[in-house]
């Protein structure tokens, strides 16, 4: 076995997990009709079994307005027995398990949500596209009772930790950011106005959460663009949260709306993209990729811990623990990154491409991931489930051809 810091406890508020590594809350489009499927429960078992600390399901919306997938966890009564057969499961391998609650906003339609999509202030979205409807004061409460009632639920469910998800231009981030904040209102404005809804969700998050769970939060460092969030007030949120006495945040970037991929770095792959995607939903977007798709998606380029500069920034900044999340494939790094005063290391290109990455390397049989960042997996999840290219059987040649472009660049 490998001597390294990667393998040793750490603490997330009042859980133990049994290493660093977490199985980061990226989007496995394997929640078919909204609730638990086989897949879900054979993905997230093979990760806690292939030796990570703790293993997060991805994006479960606390409401049903809040959905942006068909393949989309939503948070209800009667899907808990099905979240507990994993969470069971995964906790037999000797993993904690954790879900990312959030809520989309403004991102989705009205067929998949069921209602006129909504966000922090009204206006039209060119992501769905759709216009959209900026929540009444009342409906704001109604969402963070919804929050409370999705923790609990997790609670009932057998998760360890939670993690709320106020970044990547969802709706918490929406209320956070100037580019999709306009409100006049008391939760609009300043900073400490577009604050607002951020602090009654963590507010009633950690009074449901109590002294038995973890309560994480991913956020934005920036948002990856002029108009956006910057680094000077992302920081005053990370100080905000830890004064709301959150247990651990995840540090990333982007706006997936308008910087998909400074979220992830690298290219797109728009073939794969365009290749899934189901014609009669999403026309407009296909039309788009075809006409001037790298305008839309622009590539960002890839090097590995990507975030880790910018990051360093807010580990000086605040005391409570800190994830790093950001292009992590081999040891070395993830050992650098720990040195630099990160608690923990979020992952999931790694280990979509092959679930025993974590104890590949604790056994020394691997010193990085065979992961190339094609980014296949990204294009294929908007419609089906996340998997990696080199577990399809069937790939059409010139989705071959695609992703053996973009790992001879890389």
């Amino acid at each position: 076995m490998i001597d390294s810091p990667i393998f040793t406890p750490v603490q997330i508020g009042p859980v133990t997990l049994r290493n660093r590594v977490i199985r980061s809350a990226a989007f496995e489009n394997m929640a078919y009709g909204n609730r638990p499927s086989q897949d879900l429960y054979d993905y997230h078992v093979a990760v806690a079994r292939g030796g990570v600390g703790m293993t997060t399901l991805a994006y479960a919306s606390v409401s049903r307005s809040g959905l942006s997938f068909d393949g989309q966890l939503w948070m209800r009564e009667e899907i808990v027995p099905e979240l507990r057969r994993i969470t069971d499961a995964i906790h037999a391998e000797g993993a904690k398990a954790s879900i990312q609650l959030g809520h989309c906003g403004n991102m989705t339609h009205r067929a998949t949500c069921g209602c006129t999509p909504v966000g922090a202030s009204s206006g039209f979205n060119l992501y769905s596209p759709t216009f959209v409807r900026g929540l009444r004061k009342d409906e704001i409460y109604e969402l963070v009772e919804d929050f409370g009632r999705a923790v609990e639920l997790a609670r009932k469910a057998g998760f360890d930790c939670v993690e709320i998800h106020a970044g990547h231009g969802y709706l918490i981030s929406q209320f956070l950011s100037p580019y999709t904040n306009h409100r006049h209102d008391e939760f609009g404005g300043s900073l400490q106005n577009r604050m607002r809804f951020m602090q009654l969700v963590i507010g009633k998050v950690m009074e449901v959460a109590g002294s038995d769970m973890g309560v994480i939060v991913k956020m934005n460092m920036h948002d990856g663009f002029r108009r956006g969030m910057q680094e000077p007030e992302c920081i005053e949120v990370a100080r905000e949260l830890e004064r709301l006495g959150v247990h651990a945040l995840v540090l990333s970037a982007g706006f997936v709306s308008k910087a998909p991929m400074e979220v992830m770095r690298g290219a797109m792959p728009l073939k794969t993209l365009a290749h899934y995607m189901d014609f009669r939903k999403f026309w407009w977007l296909k039309a788009g990729l075809k006409v001037g798709g790298r305008l839309m998606i622009p590539t960002v380029p890839f090097s590995e811990g990507y975030f880790l500069e910018d990051a360093k920034k807010f580990r000086a900044a605040v005391s409570l623990p800190l994830i790093y999340v950001g292009g992590l494939i081999s040891r070395s790094k993830m050992e650098e990154v720990l040195s630099a005063g990160f608690q923990g290391l979020q992952m999931a290109r790694a280990l979509v491409h092959d679930t025993d990455f974590v104890n590949k390397l604790h056994n020394g049989e691997l010193e990085c991931s065979g992961c190339k960042h094609s980014n296949y997996c990204i294009g294929r999840m908007y419609t089906l489930e996340m998997k990696c290219h080199c577990k399809v059987a069937d790939m059409p040649a010139k989705l071959q051809e695609e992703v053996d472009k973009a790992e001879a660049s890389l």
